[in-house]
């Protein structure tokens, strides 16, 4: 075989996994298997070129990285997390990473733990399910995480006719800190176009809110950034990120008449790769736009949006529980028989 063919099948993977990737992301860059093609893409391209033009010498210092990765993850969550209580205070929302860091913790040693200490067949087997889950887990994280960075990335010189911000919870009757950041940000990109858009101000009241959060959010525009109020329409009703796009669709739709249009939905920048996907679901032509999120939150927030995502893409975890039941079943059968 000459070196053309053999240059070719080393890097097969890699091209298949670019194609995949450029085409889906062509065709609608908010779904979730983007991420995936994404990762394989890359790990396989760095795989390739270690091989082809790897030394000896640099085994060793891979090895090491590839060992020393989850500890430093852990170490940083662990920190992350002191950090993140200190400012938003004690509770379950702000603990996530350090749950995060259990369950890492958890996938690196059960099942050595378990083999070492000659465990039950069972409890073993169900040692190595948590791991393989764990695997999947953690390499669909790393998945999103990249992937939503170069999502928000993506070029968006297009003219919108819409502008919808998502809610984020207020402080009696006034935004939060948070939610004033996606105003922001919305007001900022309605200035950029020529103040031409309809801003949607989306999110209802919720139990503990005196008002709804579209009437918080259409005061701040209006009194204290100085926007017409002939420019905003209120979607009240939603107390969901998936109510937000429904009814914010309804809206824009009733208002279009059938003709075209494109919108940007404007939230924190962690939320944006879910909220784009959730649009696309629903069928709203619309970008992700996101509005800066504070550095020592975002690992928390990120989390919380990674779990959400997963809870939507449960398939794949179901598949590799089946596949560990099977032969799990067939052996513990044949030792009573």
């Amino acid at each position: 075989m000459n070196t053309s063919w053999q240059l070719l099948l080393l890097y097969l993977p890699s091209i298949v996994f670019g194609l995949l990737l450029l085409h889906d992301v062509h065709h609608e860059p908010r779904q979730f298997r983007n991420a995936i093609w994404l990762l394989l893409f890359v790990v396989s391209l760095a795989g390739t070129l270690l091989l082809q033009f790897g030394r000896e010498y640099l085994l060793l210092p891979v090895a090491l990285l590839v060992v020393a990765t989850p500890i430093l993850v852990v170490a940083f969550l662990l920190i992350n997390n002191v950090i993140v209580v200190g400012h938003e205070g004690l509770r379950l929302s702000t603990i996530l990473p350090s749950l995060l860091a259990l369950c890492i913790l958890a996938m690196m040693t059960l099942f050595p733990l378990l083999s070492a200490y000659h465990a039950p067949l069972w409890l073993t087997s169900l040692a190595g399910l948590i791991t393989l889950e764990g695997v999947w887990f953690f390499f669909t994280f790393a998945a999103l995480l990249l992937y939503s960075y170069l999502y928000r990335l993506l070029p968006r010189k297009r003219l919108y006719d819409y502008i919808v911000v998502h809610g984020a919870g207020l402080l009696g009757d006034q935004p939060t800190p948070l939610l004033k950041g996606r105003l922001d940000k919305a007001l900022q990109l309605w200035e950029q176009q020529g103040s031409k858009a309809t801003i949607i101000v989306s999110g209802g009241q919720g139990s503990d809110e005196v008002i709804s959060e579209a009437q918080a959010m259409e005061h701040y525009l209006v009194c204290e950034r100085g926007v017409n109020p002939a420019s905003i329409v209120q979607e009240a009703q939603s107390t969901t990120t998936l109510e937000n796009l429904q009814y914010s669709k309804e809206i824009i739709e009733q208002r279009c008449q059938g003709r075209d249009y494109r919108a940007a939905l404007v939230t924190s920048d962690y939320h944006v790769y879910r909220a784009s996907e959730y649009a696309s679901k629903v069928g709203l032509k619309a970008d992700g736009i996101g509005s800066h999120t504070k550095g020592y939150y975002w690992p928390t927030a990120f989390i919380r949006e990674f779990i959400a995502v997963s809870r939507a893409h449960l398939w794949p975890y179901i598949v590799i529980g089946v596949f560990w039941l099977i032969p799990t079943a067939i052996g513990l059968l044949n030792n009573q028989l």
